[in-house]
């Protein structure tokens, strides 16, 4: 349940759902099987698992939605030596070369053939949505599958305003600033043992290092060359370690024992359920306090306007 990546979005004049009807539109896009002819689906999914039919659940004002992404793999290496094998036999069956348009034909008709027999692959992506600040937080390995599911929840809800949160200070200044001038860095801040750097400008090179003194002669080095940090880890007041990107992305979440031992504590007596939603209160609980901090830290809120219906 605890998330290891988050991006974050601003949501923008959201009408009041209740729950009831947002269980309800969410059940009009669950996830269905894939047919035989498709190659990729999305749709939702139970948060607490295959043994549940809840498709959100909602603690104090946040909600939790869960979307599995379902795609077949079919290898272009296989297809293309099906197509390569048939060719030649064609080939030679006719006594000539086939054309371009003839090859492409053959591709089209393997691919139709094997990919209902392609192995599926199926990925979760859960959804925080704080309803009482309108802010939506995807746990997500990249910024296009986050879309992915931010688009999803647009067909199913009709319209969704949202924009990537931003602040008034990017990530960048305040990372080199941070990282460069430790007398900078805000109370709650402590810096891990990763960081990327990249130059302003000229040299497309990138440094990157992991498990290293930040401190050290060779970080500085590269700070007084001009580069500047755009990935930076760090723990936030003690209670959540994460690796915070250019973008506002926060990876490699990492919380704290004792949000990890007081959730371990909590009797569920074998509920999935129960188990679900005491991890998503501690967590969001967590998370809240630490944007908070961050967002703060990096100047306040941009406020961008809301993106036109």
């Amino acid at each position: 349940m605890w998330f290891k990546s988050l991006h974050l979005y601003r949501v923008h004049d959201a009408p009041a759902l209740a729950l009831d009807d947002l269980a309800t539109a969410l059940g009009e896009q669950a996830l269905r099987p894939l047919g035989g002819s498709e190659a990729r689906r999305m749709g939702w999914s139970a948060p607490a698992g295959r043994g549940s039919e809840q498709l959100v659940h909602e603690i104090n004002g946040h909600r939790l939605l869960s979307a599995l992404h379902q795609e077949r793999l079919l290898p272009a290496s296989v297809v293309r030596e099906e197509v390569e094998a048939r060719a030649s036999d064609q080939e030679g069956r006719e006594g000539r070369p086939l054309r371009r348009q003839e090859k492409q034909a053959l591709k089209e008709q393997v691919y139709e053939e094997f990919l209902p027999r392609a192995f599926v692959r199926t990925k979760r992506i859960d959804l925080w949505w704080d309803t009482q600040h309108q802010l939506i937080g995807v746990n997500a390995s990249s910024r296009t599958a986050a879309e992915s599911v931010l688009d999803l929840l647009r067909q199913t809800l009709g319209s969704l305003k949202v924009t990537p949160l931003a602040t008034k200070t990017t990530p960048t200044r305040a990372m080199t600033e941070w990282l460069g001038n430790p007398e900078s860095r805000p109370a709650w801040l402590e810096v891990g043992d990763q960081v990327e750097l990249k130059a302003t400008s000229g040299d497309e090179s990138v440094v990157r290092g992991r498990q290293v003194d930040l401190g050290g002669d060779d970080i500085a080095g590269c700070m007084s060359a001009g580069r500047q940090a755009t990935r930076l880890a760090m723990t936030i007041d003690e209670a959540v370690s994460l690796v915070l990107h250019d973008d506002l992305a926060l990876k490699s979440l990492r919380f704290a024992d004792g949000a990890l031992d007081e959730a371990a504590q909590t009797e569920d007596d074998g509920d999935p359920v129960v188990r679900l939603e005491a991890d998503f209160a501690l967590m969001t609980q967590v998370l809240g306090e630490a944007i908070d901090q961050l967002v703060s830290g990096l100047g306040g809120e941009a406020n961008p306007a809301a993106p036109a219906p």
